[in-house]
């Protein structure tokens, strides 16, 4: 979802209107709110239960209806977002769908979304009301949080010559901004731990798939780094950072992980706050710490939207599409590894991760 705050800010900086927002997943909502040029958040559940049951889906489709017929940027890499939009009576020719103009070779996933955002759909393109702002109808839907090809559809008009310079001013890249509320909240949460004036190194061991059913080591947990790999990782960084507490990240889920991870390093100054951090404090801490390791995830691009420097593993993802990219250019150290030939997490060795984190510059407290 972070890498989307690419195609909102153009929308914005085309539009001057705010783009209103359909989403599912929990990270959407409390990631978006309060964010420039994001207005309205319609959030769904899921979109895979049956339209006639979820009354999400229909509170949806009546405010899409109620404000009629608009442009709209369509994200999902699927059609199962598809019949909010149709139900909503939006037409195809208001519709701009991802799947319409596909990734150029070499680009960056911010990058296709920023191209998407400046294309004009055919029911509005070349009209005398185009460029008026008053003509615009941002209407926005994304079904499928948390993977850079879910479903968002945005609304907004033809862009006037006369904006060119501003859209051109929209720095490239992703961007969050923390709210004063954000920073005064986790002012209270460091005070409450007695960190308020202790520098802040973060790790994220888990992903989503972690916990899931229990098990660390599925098939398809593509982002799984061994305990013991973690823990001479983290013995490490308290050499070189004597001064830092190191806080654990992560979902409730991953609490007892870290736990078994911090038993394993035995260090002092280390605190696992994966049971504790809801998505604005973690925006907010990782825009406050000196940097952070992790796996490829979204807390990584989400520190590199707020400017903070990180070391992040890849699995099978794609390092040149997926790689964090903030507009405040915080330092981004990749690493990748292979297994029999192929792309996995598990060929990265500690000494490989502990190196990158050496030579990274980090970043003073703000």
């Amino acid at each position: 979802m972070v890498l989307l705050t690419a195609l909102i800010r153009v929308l914005h900086a085309r539009f001057h209107l705010p783009v209103d927002i359909v989403t599912s997943g929990p990270w959407s909502e409390p990631l978006l709110r309060g964010q420039p040029g994001v207005g309205e958040i319609l959030s769904l559940r899921s979109r895979k239960t049956p339209y006639w049951l979820s009354s999400d889906q229909r509170r949806a489709v009546r405010r899409l209806r109620a404000r009629g017929a608009g442009p709209t940027w369509y994200c999902d890499g699927s059609d199962a977002a598809r019949p909010v939009l149709a139900r909503a009576g939006i037409p195809e020719e208001f519709i701009v769908d991802v799947r319409n103009h596909p990734l150029l070779p070499g680009e960056h996933a911010a990058e296709q979304w920023r191209r998407l955002a400046q294309i004009t759909p055919l029911a509005v393109a070349g009209t005398p009301d185009a460029a008026r702002p008053d003509a615009a109808s941002p209407d926005a839907a994304r079904p499928d949080a948390g993977t850079p090809d879910a479903g968002m559809a945005a609304g907004g008009s033809a862009v006037p010559a006369s904006r060119d310079a501003e859209l051109a001013a929209v720095t490239p890249g992703c961007y969050l901004q923390v709210g004063e509320q954000q920073r005064i909240d986790l002012d209270a949460w460091l005070r409450a731990r007695g960190l308020s004036a202790t520098p802040l190194i973060l790790i994220q061991i888990g992903n989503k798939r972690t916990m899931r059913r229990g098990l660390r080591r599925l098939a398809v947990n593509n982002k799984y780094w061994p305990n013991e790999r973690w823990a001479e990782v983290l013995r490490q960084v308290r050499v070189q950072h004597p001064e830092h507490a190191i806080v654990l990240l992560g979902t409730g889920p991953e609490y007892a992980l870290n736990q078994e991870v911090a038993v394993l390093a035995d260090i002092a100054g280390l605190y696992n706050a994966a049971d504790d951090l809801p998505i604005p404090r973690l925006v907010a801490l990782l825009a406050r710490a000196a940097g952070l390791i992790t796996v490829d995830s979204g807390p990584a691009h989400a520190a590199a939207a707020v400017g903070c420097p990180l070391v992040v593993l890849f699995g099978k993802a794609l390092p040149s599409l997926y790689r964090p990219w903030g507009t405040a250019g915080a330092e981004v150290k990749v690493l990748c590894g292979q297994v029999a030939g192929e792309p996995d997490m598990l060929g990265i060795e500690a000494r490989s991760v502990i190196a990158a984190w050496s030579s990274l510059k980090l970043r003073d407290r703000t």
